[in-house]
């Protein structure tokens, strides 16, 4: 590096090298963020949700790259470090950059904005993710709609039309409102799910329609796909762009990942993550794929707070209505075998083959994209 950021003198004088000494190196990292912000070009797009925003991202920046020179954030790079690094990381004449924005609590969203300046505000939905720091749903949405009271009286906020949360936020924001998902302005027709679990659907906007053949994975990811054509189209973007864009979009990684292994058996690997919403969805998808058994390998739920009991419960529950079976690492809340880590997990699943299908599904602290990497290898 040129230069780096410290706020101890002792530590530069010990180190050595070229510093820049500042009294609180995040507050720095964040004011030169906002100072790279005001070299960007419109449109700086910001998402937020409880699920879906790394998606959406990522989707977004495919159909936006087809217009403009595109910078967006790395894999989920959304919080207060994040923010700034994905501004200041934008090339020299970027034209559009996408912001994921994540929180942990009420005021940390508001504080992305005035560090980004959004022009574009997307919420994907809202649920009980780390409901624990937040404390209610409600509370969750009163914290995600800080994005939209950010945004100009000259920009929009994509809202989804089939969450009443999200739908209410449109009384939170001067800025023009355009609504995606059932009932919607931009909305989907004739969903199909192909053998891969790729989707294929009939695209209706105020802007004209379309057909779409989704590059990524889920009957979940054609709100996802809705929600990224509502502010690429609003952003300037045509149909064309939009189709174009969300036939190649790549996600980033453990994210709805589907593979053969060796063996012939499929693993679906959604690793990334995981919140009752994310899960239920990964199963729907689980039980799509063309396979005789099924199983889910499944991590604790983390920071859920008073009802983490009650919804690992209904996760286990659903599981079952599809035929799943649920493996269980290092929890007993799914009501389901428990096993001890990967290698307790592998032995469980035992000689796996074609006509086997697997999914690999936890919050970030159960690691279990280790085992499907594992599954993978052989």
């Amino acid at each position: 590096a040129a230069a780096y950021l410290a706020s101890d003198r002792a530590t530069v004088e010990a180190a050595g090298g070229t510093a820049v000494l500042v009294a609180d190196t995040l507050v720095a990292l964040q004011g030169a963020g906002n100072l790279a912000r005001t070299y960007l070009r419109h449109p700086v797009v910001g998402i937020t949700g409880s699920v879906g925003k790394t998606s959406v991202k990522d989707l977004l920046a495919a159909v936006l790259g087809q217009r403009f020179a595109t910078a967006a954030s790395e894999r989920s790079f959304n919080n207060e470090m994040g923010v700034p690094l994905t501004l200041l990381g934008a090339p020299d004449g970027t034209e559009a950059v996408v912001v994921e924005m994540g929180a942990r609590g009420i005021g940390h969203i508001a504080e992305l904005c005035r560090i980004a300046e959004p022009t574009v505000g997307v919420v994907t939905r809202v649920a009980a993710a780390h409901t624990e720091a937040f404390g209610t749903v409600d509370d969750v949405a009163r914290a995600k709609g800080e994005l939209v009271e950010a945004l100009p009286a000259a920009g929009t906020a994509v809202l989804n039309a089939a969450d009443p949360r999200v739908a209410a936020m449109a009384e939170r924001t001067r800025a023009e409102v355009v609504t995606f998902g059932d009932g919607g302005a931009v909305h989907a027709t004739d969903v199909a799910l192909g053998e891969d679990l790729c989707a294929r659907f009939r695209m209706r906007t105020p802007w004209g329609e379309a057909d779409v053949a989704l590059g990524s994975r889920g009957r979940h990811q054609v709100d996802n796909a809705l929600a990224a054509a509502s502010a690429a189209l609003a952003s300037g973007c045509s149909l064309d762009d939009v189709v174009a864009g969300l036939a190649v979009a790549q996600l980033s990684p453990w994210r709805m990942d589907l593979r053969t292994a060796p063996s012939g058996a499929l693993v679906l690997n959604d690793a990334y993550n995981a919140n009752p919403a994310s899960v239920t969805a990964a199963l729907e998808s689980l039980a799509a794929l063309p396979a005789e058994r099924r199983v889910a390998v499944l991590g604790v739920m983390a920071e859920l707070g008073a009802s983490s009991d009650d919804e690992h419960a209904a996760i286990g529950k659903r599981a079952a209505a599809l035929g799943i079976r649920v493996l269980a690492v290092g929890t007993t809340a799914y009501g389901a075998p428990v096993v001890a880590g990967i290698d307790g997990a592998i032995e469980a699943l035992g000689r796996l083959g074609p006509g086997d299908a697997v999914l690999v599904k936890g919050s970030r602290v159960a690691g279990l994209e280790r085992l499907a990497a594992r599954l993978l290898e052989g």
